[in-house]
């Protein structure tokens, strides 16, 4: 039998590939503009961050969510994703 190919995407953060399910997405879209999607299903680009506080101030510090999205991402949105992203890993 064969087995499954497991997808894996790489952190913005700290480089690492990582299952898929194990990482957050966040997503651009253009209505809502830059969101954290829970379910991983919502359509706009993607990128993927751990579900690590400290991943997601690497990629802050290194504007990974700018290079990844083509576009320059205010600051109000990066203070956004950190308390959806505090607010997801408390549960």
């Amino acid at each position: 039998m064969s087995t499954k190919k497991v997808p894996l995407r790489q952190c913005i953060g700290c480089g690492e590939m990582k299952n898929k399910r194990e990482m957050i997405r966040i997503l651009k879209t253009e209505s809502e503009g830059i969101v954290l999607d829970a379910t991983g299903r919502k359509n706009g680009r993607g990128a993927y961050v751990c579900p690590d506080g400290e991943c997601l101030k690497k990629a802050i510090k290194s504007r990974g969510l700018d290079r990844s999205f083509k576009m320059t991402v205010p600051r109000e949105v990066y203070e956004t994703l950190e308390k959806e992203m505090e607010r997801l890993v408390g549960q």
